[in-house]
């Protein structure tokens, strides 16, 4: 960050010292009529001044002035602490949920209400041209040094209340993907700053992936730090949201659970992990998004690999037992013949990739 006015310098100008000495029996008027200026032109700053926020007002005013009195005086025993109370402003800015803009308009109120009372002090006390020249060069570096502390402190504000609620988020994430079904988990995603919703649908990721140009959306919770990557998403995953994940996730396969109550968050995310290692076994088809929706039947005959291949062996012999007739007319076997047959092609699929299928896990 940039320290702006840890010596001396804020206006890196120094005035002479009857001109310094006018000034100063200017300040408490022109502090007065710039607090009145600002709070005329800025709404959001326009608050009683007896109350918390209009007592920051004018203190910020006042050793504004006094600051900047004191470096064209070339006093710099109070530089440092003034730089830390201009970068406090901005980190108020930041926390008040607003943007830089007010602020720096304020700054530049100041500047011009300054200036003008400047002028009125130089017509009555005929101050040389060239040491007006000074001083008004003095007053506009001032003022861009505040504007320059303040927005160092607005973005470290900014990005400390970004990694908090990262880390809160990354706490919840972790809470609802543990929760008992019907746990109340609305205390926690308040604390988060995240909107419970009624359904989500969980994401995983591919161990290694790095987040692109394009971001997630601010209603994800994320953790891509961990050993098994995920993403959970409010909702159902819709057109929108799948191109969301591929761009922000490029070149790592991800695989979408299906869309659940809040409360069984965890099982969404293991049919995701699920259907993610099948991917990579080659069982099903891959891609850089698998949705599971697609991939159903599978998932339920590859949910033990090692019994579905134990079933599969006893029921071939069974069948060659079985009369043909009954096999074909009974429903029941019917549909046994069919699950056993699509296991047996599946297992048979993980087997040509080099998966295990006699009680290894896929």
């Amino acid at each position: 960050m940039t320290r702006v006015g840890e010596a001396a310098d804020l206006a890196a100008v120094r005035l002479p010292k009857p001109l310094v000495a006018l000034i100063r029996a200017e300040l408490p008027g022109l502090a007065d009529e710039i607090v009145a200026a600002i709070r005329r032109d800025i709404p959001e700053y326009d608050r009683p001044m007896n109350g918390p926020y209009g007592r920051v007002v004018r203190m910020a005013v006042r050793r504004n002035l006094a600051a900047f009195t004191d470096s064209v005086a070339g006093f710099s025993g109070g530089a440092a602490r003034h730089a830390d109370l201009c970068r406090g402003l901005g980190r108020l800015e930041a926390r008040e949920g607003r943007t830089m803009d007010r602020l720096q308009a304020a700054y530049r109120i100041g500047g011009r209400v300054a200036w003008r009372r400047f002028m009125g002090l130089a017509a009555r006390n005929q101050v040389p041209p060239s040491d007006m020249s000074r001083l008004a060069d003095g007053l506009f570096r001032f003022l861009d040094a505040l504007a320059t502390l303040s927005v160092d402190g607005f973005l470290e504000a900014k990005a400390c209340a970004a990694a908090s609620r990262g880390e809160r988020r990354r706490t919840l994430l972790r809470t609802v993907l543990n929760a008992a079904p019907g746990a109340d988990l609305s205390a926690e995603a308040r604390r988060a700053e995240w909107p419970l919703p009624r359904e989500v649908t969980a994401v995983a990721v591919e161990a290694g992936a790095v987040l692109g140009s394009v971001p997630l959306d601010r209603d994800v919770l994320a953790d891509l730090e961990g050993p098994e990557p995920c993403l959970l998403l409010p909702g159902p995953l819709n057109a929108a949201r799948r191109a969301m994940l591929t761009a922000a996730l490029p070149g790592r396969r991800l695989a979408a659970g299906l869309t659940v109550p809040v409360g069984r968050a965890e099982d969404s995310l293991r049919w995701a992990r699920q259907a993610l290692a099948l991917a990579v076994a080659g069982v099903i088809e891959d891609g850089p998004l698998i949705l599971c929706e697609d991939h159903l039947v599978t998932l339920w005959l590859m949910s033990d690999p090692a019994l579905t291949d134990r079933i599969a062996r006893r029921g071939r012999t069974d069948r060659e037992a079985r009369e043909p007739a009954r096999s074909v007319d009974d429903p029941e076997a019917r549909f046994e013949i069919e699950a056993l047959l699509r296991a047996r092609s599946l297992l048979d699929r993980a087997a040509e990739d080099g998966q295990p299928s006699d009680g290894g896990s896929l």
